[in-house]
């Protein structure tokens, strides 16, 4: 039915007679169903296709026969995944052949039944695979890979697409031996970064822009910058910042690399280029809105250390183009203006030496906390960038090493009343307080998983309880050795993290049961506590829901299943002494087995009920929340009032985490913490060490803006901390756990542009021959033990 209604629609049919045509043709095509009963009751010889229109009802849908199909492929039952794959594959591969006959690309989005006939295959494949029937396994992923080279499917344990036919290929060059176990090393770059010379740099280091327009209702919705003299500003910014359009077009390295022929292709494929170069040229000519266009302009210039340009680019955004939008690969809008203020504050906050200062700069996008930019109201003040005089600067300097002239902090509000509060000051800031003494959350994500473990295949352990070399104690807290260590003496990783001056670890009550003489032992001798957590129906963990489709916020059964889970958590944890505070779901406003995407609302009430709960039976530990970056961060504010503590897992850059701390400051009025927040180690094209390098820098920027936060004086001053992610690579992320993919899995600000979740451990596994014991420390581990300890 579903391709005829299409069909329809390309003849031109509307209203009542497109209804009555549609009434007329499912009228004759049951009479044809009952014929065809009639004149061959028994079997029913009606084409596959035909049958599963006829009798719907009787057939399950392509996508609950891919669960079942994966949930047998974990248990190792094969005869059950070929059972249903098959029955995927002759309902639906006529109407999955004509849908792939009609894209020329690969979708934006999961087509079914397309996605799932082509997974089907793919799980077969896996099946022979995993049964070491290489030449079964390789004919089936080739089958994939030449009749769905489009199908893309949706992957709800990790919330990312992927392409089938490349990871059949993928699959195959591994059987065929094509891919080693640990990921080679990158080749080294040939000569050093290319840089970039300006034709035209601009007059002015500092735009005084009221020299050349006016500014009109600042703060208010009617925001808008009148530019008065277009010549003498061209001028003043110089080569790329808006309105300066030209002087790029009479660059002569234009002509240059024109010629080269090193402007071939997307502007998009020049954002991480290391010719950077024809990267600004790239860009400072490309078709995009000037908001848009600018923002990448400056960070090409930022990368090639033309700083004070890039300052330019970035405030051109600010005073021209505050409500510029672009868009993320999830589809979610990305506003342009605030992040572009905050990259001039970490610029410079990081550059004292240029002696500037950005004052009064705010841009607030109202109703921007959806995905609707259409009921977007944009309130705007540029602010300006001011000079600072180096006597200004001794003093300011003088101040912060003496506190003197600092006003004295008052307590003002208190959150809870027994060993762990939260303080609020007559500054406005916020702290933990832990038997009455200021606690900086410095935490960590740890889950060290033996290489070969996936919970793709069911076979993921629990590291609080594996003992794989049978000595007593159990294998990543204590056995854990350096890689730089040839005699392999065990450390621990409970002492690692010790070292690097972690004080904090966040744990789930399930799906796998905390070891409480663990966490005590955790606790006792090495000063780290626990953060206890609550899917809250996320994957459908607590619910009782399936998980398709999965956690319905609104369904009675479900909540009380939920609030069961989580009183049984409180009651069995409540009176441990290494207990932070509790925290609930991860990230469910994305989706994934549940519906807090499509339902905040009921979503939000419904957490809000959990933390009552929770205070009526613990009043000595605050509660926080696990969302997802800042959406639907009002709805937050208005319906989750007893939830003391907005966290969110947020992934923005190396500069931070931009207007988060100011729209938590104004929607929820609340303390806030980064829940997860990281940067893979590996990049596309960049060799190891250098890769490294990057993701140190990443952390650092990330937890200097963290801290920045944590005073009123320099930020906003309500953040408490951040959880790193994560202490350890884990190597099942992009399904061959025996294997350290390299690949992207989706595009980020990260070093290359790519999210590599293999790699996003401050510590490695090294090459992966002794798991889950050995551990190589990246520079980022040696970063935070240094602003950590």
């Amino acid at each position: 039915m579903k391709n005829q209604s299409l069909m329809m629609k390309g003849q031109g049919l509307s209203g009542k007679g497109q209804e009555n045509t549609f009434f007329i043709f499912c009228f004759l095509f049951f009479v044809f169903c009952l014929f065809s009963l009639t004149l061959n009751p028994l079997p029913l010889t009606l084409h596959p296709s035909l049958s599963a229109v006829c009798f719907a009802q009787e057939n399950p849908a392509s996508s609950e026969l891919i669960t079942e199909a994966w949930d047998a492929q974990g248990k190792k039952e094969y005869d059950k995944v070929f059972e249903w794959t098959q029955k995927c594959i002759d309902l639906y591969r006529d109407e999955a052949d004509i849908e792939h006959a009609l894209v020329k690309d690969y979708p934006s989005e999961a087509q079914e039944p397309l996605s799932d006939v082509a997974v089907a295959y793919f799980i077969q494949a896996e099946a022979y695979m995993r049964q070491e029937k290489t030449k079964e396994a390789i004919e089936k992923f080739q089958y994939v890979i030449d009749h769905y080279r489009y199908a893309v499917a949706w992957d709800p344990s990790r919330g990312v697409f992927w392409k089938v036919a490349k990871v059949s290929q993928e699959s195959i060059d591994k059987i065929k031996g094509a891919s080693s176990g640990i990921a080679a090393e990158p080749p080294k770059p040939q000569g050093p970064k290319t840089t970039v010379t300006l034709y035209d740099p601009g007059r002015e280091e500092v735009v005084n822009y009221e020299k050349y327009g006016e500014f009109n209702d600042v703060g208010s919705k009617e925001y808008k910058y009148v530019v008065k003299d277009q010549e003498g500003l061209s001028r003043a910014v110089g080569e790329g910042i808006y309105p300066n359009t030209t002087s790029v077009r009479w660059d002569p390295e234009l002509k240059k690399a024109y010629k080269e022929k090193r402007l071939q292709g997307a502007h998009w494929d020049f954002v991480h280029s290391r010719d950077l170069e024809a990267a600004f040229l790239r860009w400072a000519t490309a078709n995009e809105p000037e908001g848009v266009k600018l923002y990448y302009t400056g960070l090409i210039l930022e990368k090639a250390g033309l700083i004070k340009h890039a300052l330019k680019a970035y405030y051109a955004i600010v005073v021209h183009y505050p409500g510029a939008v672009g868009w993320t690969y999830w589809h979610t809008p990305w506003y342009v203006g605030p992040v572009a203020i905050s990259k001039i504050k970490f610029i410079l906050r990081h550059h004292p030496e240029y002696g500037l200062k950005l004052t009064d700069a705010r841009i607030r996008i109202i109703n921007g906390y959806d995905n609707d930019v259409s009921n977007d109201i944009v309130m705007a003040n540029p602010g300006k960038i001011e000079k600072i005089s180096k006597i200004s600067l001794m003093i300011n300097r003088v101040k912060e090493i003496s506190n003197f002239g600092r006003q004295r902090k008052i307590p003002t509000k208190t959150i809870g009343a027994g060993e762990v509060k939260l303080q609020q000051y007559s500054d406005s800031s916020w702290q933990i307080l832990v038997n009455n003494r200021p606690y900086i959350l410095k935490g960590i994500t740890y889950a060290p998983t033996k290489i070969g473990q996936s919970p793709d295949e069911g076979t993921l352990g629990n590291w609080m309880t594996e003992d794989f070399n049978k000595n007593g104690k159990i294998d990543g807290p204590y056995d854990a050795y350096l890689d730089s260590d040839p005699a392999k003496k065990p450390v621990g990783d409970f002492q690692l993290m010790k070292d690097m001056g972690v004080n904090t670890i966040r744990l789930y009550h399930h799906p796998k049961p905390i070891n409480k003489e663990l966490t005590r032992d955790l606790y006792k001798f090495y000063g780290i506590k626990v953060i206890v957590g609550d899917f809250l129906g996320k994957y459908a963990l607590g619910s009782g829901a399936p998980w398709k489709p999965g956690t319905d916020y609104s369904n009675p059964e479900h909540q009380k299943a939920m609030l069961d889970s989580v009183r049984k958590m409180v009651e069995e944890f409540k009176d441990e002494p290494y207990v932070l505070f509790w925290l609930l779901g991860n990230e469910n406003v994305y989706g994934v087995a549940c519906n807090a995407d499509k339902d905040p609302e009921s979503f939000f009430k419904f957490a809000n009920d959990a933390a009552k709960l929770i205070k009526s039976l613990d009043k000595d530990h605050p509660v926080a929340i696990a969302s997802g970056d800042m959406i639907y961060l009002d709805k937050f504010g208005k319906l989750a009032p007893d939830i003391d503590i907005f966290g969110a897992n947020v992934y923005r850059g190396n500069y931070g985490f931009g207007n988060f701390w100011q729209s938590v400051k104004e929607e929820v009025g609340r303390p806030a913490m980064i829940t997860e927040y990281g940067c893979p180690a590996y990049a596309e094209g960049i060799a190891l060490d250098e890769a490294e390098e990057a993701q140190a820098r990443y952390h650092q920027g990330c937890w200097s803006d963290i801290t920045a936060n944590m005073d009123t004086k320099e930020g906003v001053g309500n953040a408490i901390g951040g959880i790193v992610f994560e202490y350890l690579d884990e190597w099942w992320k992009a399904y061959e756990p025996y294997k350290h993919d390299t690949k992207g899995f989706f595009t980020g600000p990260f070093p290359d542009g790519y999210m590599h979740e293999e790699w996003l451990g401050v510590a490695g596994q090294g090459d992966g021959k002794d798991s889950p014991f050995k551990r190589h420390l990246r520079k980022a581990y040696y970063m935070y033990q240094k602003v950590w300890k």
